[in-house]
């Protein structure tokens, strides 16, 4: 299966009322843009309240790095069919708020986790959370959660047999001389064994290039985790045999990685889902120097670049640019080993040398999130052309 929307840059905002609507094309399919005042938005994460509500998190300003980029919430009442107004969930002028994800702990209290950080330096940011009582409907205060510089968090936590909370995070590495660009960087887990109160950073083995870490539990203290790869070759994997407290070192797996974000469910039916980009490295040779170029620009980045500073220690880079389409679902039927063929969800060039949502320059479709409501329907979220958020609903009969 495949599909195409063909939509131009300008067409994106006049959808962008959250009504969902059966797809022109495809049984079994329903689509919505979220709204949004936002001219960017991007990095979406879906999850159910305790009440059936489906939620989506993202961020949304002019730019990424920006100070305005800040997080907002829209939701999905049970039975509705139309996403709600965004709600403002941060607001620091000073930073730029990203990669947010909602959490429903054990004891009911819902959890908004978000980073934060100056400009593009995101060796520089922390970890923040906000915290609802109330079974997300309101939120808390801000609090700092992980204030060790450079961790950055994707994907959603994960509670294990004894109850201990597994948060994967990534540590963004700047190295001297030079701005970062994410070649060094690594995985993580923090753990909390007092329902989030304390938390133990705990470093993955051999995990260079291997960020966005995503924890899916396989029964009986096994897990398995999939990683985007700074190095834009293949989903990476790792493996626990102790409630995820060790990991092995990441493996690549048989599905490529544009250095773009992955998102990854165990399904009802005992499948592993993954929602990703089916493209690499191998597929274009469109390059940028790094994810923040345009900002570096205005701020007059030093003259050392990091190819210069990388091929004088001969560490290997991240590479940026990739383009990021297809946006593709795939499934395993033995805990991440092999997977079938991939149903692309959407088509296009997928440019990305830029982050220009303003100007209408960006066509990327990126950092998707899944999630399966109770009735086996799959909700999806993305980026579109980093100007809206893109929701989906595969509903069964979809035939994936």
């Amino acid at each position: 299966m495949t599909s195409g929307s063909g939509l131009k840059p300008e067409q994106i905002p006049p959808l962008m009322n959250g009504a969902i609507q059966p797809h022109a094309a495809e049984k079994h399919r329903f689509d919505a843009f979220l709204p949004s005042p936002c001219v960017q938005n991007h990095a979406a994460n879906l999850a159910f309240l305790p009440d059936g509500t489906l939620t989506c998190v993202w961020f949304g300003g002019t730019m990424e790095g920006m100070g305005d980029i800040s997080i907002y919430m829209s939701r999905l009442a049970a039975g509705s069919e139309v996403w709600s107004v965004p709600e403002k969930m941060s607001d620091d002028p000073q930073k730029s708020e990203q990669n947010p994800l909602v959490f429903t702990a054990p004891d009911g209290k819902v959890w908004l986790i978000f980073t934060s950080q100056t400009s593009g330096n995101q060796d520089g940011a922390i970890v923040k959370r906000r915290i609802s009582a109330d079974g997300g409907r309101t939120f808390g205060s801000v609090e700092v959660l992980c204030d060790t510089p450079g961790t950055f968090v994707r994907q959603p936590i994960v509670v294990n047999t004894k109850g201990e909370w597994l948060l994967p995070v990534f540590r963004c590495i700047g190295l001297p001389g030079q701005r970062w660009t994410g070649d060094a960087d690594t995985a993580a887990v923090l753990l909390s064994q007092d329902a989030g109160s304390s938390w133990q950073m705990i470093d993955l083995p051999g995990s260079v290039g291997a960020v966005h870490m995503n924890i899916v539990p396989r029964g009986n203290r096994r897990m398995v985790a999939f990683f985007r790869n700074r190095f834009a070759t293949q989903i990476l994997r790792s493996h626990s045999e102790d409630d995820g407290v060790t990991w092995s070192e990441p493996v690549s797996t048989g599905l490529p990685n544009n250095n773009s974000s992955i998102q990854a469910i165990a399904l009802k039916d005992g499948r592993i889902a993954i929602i990703y980009n089916h493209s690499n490295a191998l597929t274009s040779s469109d390059r940028r120097h790094s994810l923040y170029d345009e900002i570096e620009a205005e701020e007059g980045a030093s003259a050392v670049t990091a190819e210069t500073v990388s091929a004088a220690d001969g560490r290997q880079k991240a590479i940026w640019g990739v383009p990021r389409a297809p946006m593709s679902l795939v499934s395993s039927s033995d805990g991440g080993e092999t997977f079938g063929n991939p149903a692309h969800l959407e088509t296009g060039d997928g440019y990305c040398l830029t982050n220009n949502s303003k100007d209408a320059l960006n066509r990327e479709y990126s950092y998707p999130s899944i999630a399966e409501g109770p009735d086996g329907a799959l909700h999806i979220a993305y980026t579109y052309y980093r100007r809206a958020i893109k929701y989906v609903r595969l509903v069964p009969g979809y035939g994936f």
